[in-house]
């Protein structure tokens, strides 16, 4: 038996997907534990692509049961056109292979109202939310204002705490950022027919997850965007609304720490960034440019075009602290196919101060510059390599150096997005 959390070890959108659909074969159940469908999760079976928000990953595995812990916040709407997308591609024939806590916060359409016009207020200090609603559904979380699963589908419970939070709702979106009230009645009608179809998916995370640990079953933990954007522990106040490092997996699903084995983070070969906030090795230039383009870096969910940068050691040695990492997964090695060299941020420069370890304070990180250390490229298509002892002398060079100054070996490589193009070298589950 094992269990294992699968984390972002930059700012999101490394992988985890594909990690976590391949991780699955190991598994048994597969929870989701924070986050809302801000994350896009991309995964490619055969020649199919296929783009999840709020349902895990592991969902395109038959057999395997996929738990939404109580750490996520849900959109129902998205979360029914997921589950009606995944029906229609021939998955999820078996409606108890999917499991929502009852204690999930409920995304409401004033959420997503206040979220949007907070962003088209803020102007140039924007956060650089996806206007999802999901920092305004996590405020009412910690406000103790917000409607749950378990109150939606009670008719009575909800109407009565709708009627409770929505005065004031209005009062924010009329009042202070001039947009146009909300009717009750049209919500009601509207989320009491989500609730409707929600019912069958409801149970306890905690209960079930705890009685899969007792019965011996392997567990993988699928957390959503990435380390450096954890409300507590990221680039604040440029991050999410969520604990995205490896405790967020215990709070989220309600499984203890003493049950988690293996912490496996997910790192691109490069660095990505969406949205606003400091990133110390992005490329604005012609090199940033052939990178986002090889990479195809656009937001699954969004469609935003991703900041590209080169590999960032310091900051992914942050990300192998706070979470614990006992392996990384390194994606898109071949991306770097076609390129002479590769530099590695092995330390930053901040007014003529040498730093290793990566600021907390926001002020000093926007002003450090990058110190790298410059690698020969292999020049090779590798994206058919399969065992890693076939890669070129050089790229194996390369994740040698993220090993050596991040301090935490590479169990899996990937080099391409479906399936069949994975080196693993570890097996977390074993």
């Amino acid at each position: 038996m094992a269990n294992v959390i699968i984390v972002g070890a930059q700012w999101g959108d490394e992988g985890k997907g594909k990690v976590v659909d391949i991780y699955t074969e190991n598994a048994n159940d597969v929870a989701r534990f924070q986050g809302g469908n801000n994350a896009g999760h991309t995964l490619v079976v055969g020649n199919e692509k296929t783009v999840l928000h709020l349902i895990p990953s592991g969902i395109l595995h038959p057999g395997k049961r996929c738990i939404i812990g109580n750490g996520v916040v849900l959109d129902p709407k998205i979360f029914l056109q997921e589950i009606e997308g995944l029906k229609a591609k021939g998955y999820l024939k078996d409606d108890s292979q999917l499991v929502v806590d009852g204690n999930v916060h409920i995304i409401m359409p004033y959420h997503k109202a206040i979220d949007i016009a907070r962003e088209k207020a803020s102007g140039a200090r924007k956060i650089g939310t996806t206007g999802r609603g999901i920092g305004p559904t996590y405020e009412d979380k910690i406000g103790r204002r917000g409607i749950r699963l378990n109150d939606l589908v009670n008719p009575q419970v909800f109407a009565r705490k709708l009627k409770e939070v929505l005065p004031e709702k209005n009062f924010m979106l009329e009042k202070f950022l001039g947009e146009p009230a909300l009717a009750e009645e049209a919500i009601i009608e509207e989320y009491t027919g989500y609730a409707l179809q929600l019912k069958k998916y409801l149970g306890c995370a905690s209960t079930l997850l705890n009685q899969s640990i007792r019965e011996g079953h392997n567990i993988l933990f699928e957390g959503a965007q990435g380390s450096l954007l954890d409300v507590d522990h990221g680039t604040y106040p440029y991050v999410t609304s969520s604990s995205t490092i490896s405790g967020g997996a215990c709070t989220g699903t309600g499984v203890g720490p003493r049950f988690m084995d293996e912490i496996i983070g997910i790192s691109k070969a490069y660095v990505t960034r969406v949205g606003e906030g400091p990133f110390p090795t992005e490329l604005n230039d012609a090199m940033g440019e052939k990178l986002q383009k090889a990479g195809n870096e656009f937001g699954a969910t969004t469609g935003r075009p991703r900041r590209t940068g080169w590999f960032d050691a310091v900051a992914l040695r942050e990300a192998v602290r706070t979470n614990g990492m006992t392996g990384l997964a390194i994606t898109k090695m071949d991306v770097l196919n076609d390129f002479d060299t590769i530099k590695v941020c092995t330390a930053y420069s901040y007014k003529g101060e040498l730093l290793e370890d990566f600021p907390r304070d926001f002020e000093v990180l926007r002003e450090c510059h990058p110190v790298y250390e410059e690698l020969e490229g292999w020049k090779s298509d590798i994206s058919t390599v399969t065992e890693f002892d076939q890669l070129p002398e050089k790229a194996v060079s390369y994740l040698k150096k993220i090993e050596e100054i991040t301090g935490c070996p590479a169990i899996l490589v990937s080099v391409g997005p479906r399936r069949d193009q994975t080196i693993q070298v570890k097996n977390p589950f074993a």
